[in-house]
């Protein structure tokens, strides 16, 4: 009989059945004991109740009952797959961290990509931003690098972050998302989501594949070296496999057809060893340079500029294993931006400030107070002392008034109007309204003018235009 052609993530039962073939395995309880009846409850008579002493059919149900966990308030949706890092060149002069210490070094990773927005159900090619965590099981310890396909985010202060995933998530009273109001009104009163949302309305906002899109560590960290030197740093992973994209109508088709797509491509892609991989760098400001620098080289709504502080190449990242059990290994696995090793630290980024108690705090109440001791979150043996590395908190001082002060206010239009203006070609640009248009053209006419003025503080033809677009796609839609 003909069948149509299968793929690997298809096929994935008919192989376990025939790596199974001849086996014979027990079914036993949680603790251990042999399950004498899989299939039937304990009863009086055939027609009579089943009773409470029937220990195997409690143990069902009571794992049934508690085999989910709450889904990630952010995040919620994504795929994971396990592989190495290796270095390639020599960074020792920046940093002492052991993934680091010399060429050719291998390091096991996993890694997990993820939609930031949606819930479990979300379709895979909706126009978000993507996260990209990397967990370095390091001979000291865990280092985890929680990143994302963009190199910026919207908001520069932790104490913004609840708000901004508020106007994304559903609507409190209607339940319905995307709530574009809710979006446009956020973004249009905080000038400091500009830069990101540009990048969001791009190509770059819908990946073709997770293979295919860089990433980012986003924030700005500290490297410490051996002789307790200090360097600033970005961090930076560059796709081997060709940057692509989905355009809005085929993310949509394939939405509606395929909601995991992405999931399906990432595992068929290392299932039939294509394995993907990414160049790995990094970006050092000294101290000085920083109190320098024409922007703040710790807000994260903006990038150092590469011709200022050119990619330094580290190392390679290959993903060349699938999980074997996506709950336990990919929906259990926890990044943590406080895992750090000796040799990296935190800097003075409000993000990342707010994400060393955040991204734990979500641990603890997702997966419990031991979710550390969890085998995919477990650190490897190892037998370092503090001794071993340099000092984990080298000696830093600061001055300064105690208050709240809002720095939402500084230069946030420079590097979107080089994006805009510089980075993106013609098409693109083209591709940018059109997309920015389309989300803006279910708000209300208050929002839609608030975001004109927006992007014309970017650029006055880029406001212009998206008027002129705006304005043609409600007469079309009148009309039809």
């Amino acid at each position: 009989m003909a069948t149509t052609p299968r793929d690997a993530a298809a096929n994935q039962l008919l192989q376990f059945s025939k790596e199974h073939e001849g086996k014979i395995e027990s079914t036993t309880t949680t603790f251990g004991t042999g399950v004498p009846e899989k299939d039937a409850s304990m009863t009086v008579g055939y027609h009579g109740p089943i009773l409470l002493q029937d220990w195997v059919l409690i143990d069902e149900l009571s794992h049934f009952s508690r085999e989910r966990i709450p889904e990630r308030v952010v995040h919620a949706k994504g795929a994971g797959a396990f592989g190495y890092f290796i270095v390639t060149n020599d960074i020792t002069q920046y940093t002492a961290a052991s993934v680091f210490s010399e060429v050719n070094k291998k390091t096991s990773i996993a890694v997990r990509f993820s939609q930031v927005a949606g819930e479990m159900g979300y379709p895979d090619t909706y126009r978000d931003v993507r996260g990209f965590a990397i967990k370095f099981y390091a001979e000291d310890g865990i280092w985890d690098l929680v990143g994302n396909n963009l190199p910026v985010f919207f908001v520069k202060d932790c104490a913004l972050f609840p708000s901004f995933i508020h106007a994304v998530k559903r609507n409190p009273k209607t339940h319905l998302r995307p709530d574009y109001d809710m979006f446009w009104d956020f973004i249009t009163l905080r000038e400091e989501t500009t830069h990101t949302t540009m990048m969001m309305f791009s190509d770059r906002g819908i990946p073709a594949n997770y293979r295919q899109m860089h990433g980012y560590g986003v924030n700005t960290f500290v490297l410490v070296n051996a002789k307790k030197q200090v360097h600033y740093c970005k961090f930076h992973y560059i796709t081997n496999q060709g940057i692509d994209y989905l355009t809005s109508d085929d993310a949509q088709k394939i939405g509606g057809v395929d909601p995991d797509y992405h999931i399906r491509d990432l595992y068929n892609a290392i299932e039939t060893k294509n394995f993907p991989s990414w160049n790995f760098y990094i970006q050092i400001m000294t101290p000085e340079q920083a109190g320098k620098y024409r922007f703040d080289p710790f807000d994260d709504s903006k990038v150092w500029l590469h011709a200022d502080f050119p990619l330094i190449p580290v190392g390679k990242l290959v993903l060349n294993k699938n999980p074997k059990n996506y709950f336990a290994e990919v929906e259990q696995i926890a990044f943590d931006p406080a895992h750090l090793i000796p040799g990296i630290e935190p800097s003075f980024d409000r993000m990342i400030q707010g994400r060393l108690f955040n991204y734990g705090d979500t641990h603890r109440y997702r997966l419990g107070a031991n979710s550390g001791q969890l085998a995919i979150n477990s650190p490897p043996d190892y037998t370092a002392t503090p001794e071993t590395g340099p000092s984990a908190h080298p000696s830093v001082s600061i001055t300064g008034p105690i208050e709240r002060t809002d720095s939402g206010n500084d230069d946030n239009f420079t590097q979107s109007r080089l994006l805009y203006r510089n980075v993106l070609k013609p098409e693109e640009r083209g591709r940018l309204i059109q997309n920015i248009v389309s989300w803006l053209k279910p708000t209300n006419s208050v929002l839609q003018q608030r975001a004109i003025d927006l992007f014309s503080k970017v650029d006055e033809s880029l406001g212009q235009k998206i008027r002129e677009t705006l304005n043609e796609s409600l007469t079309q839609h009148v009309v039809l």
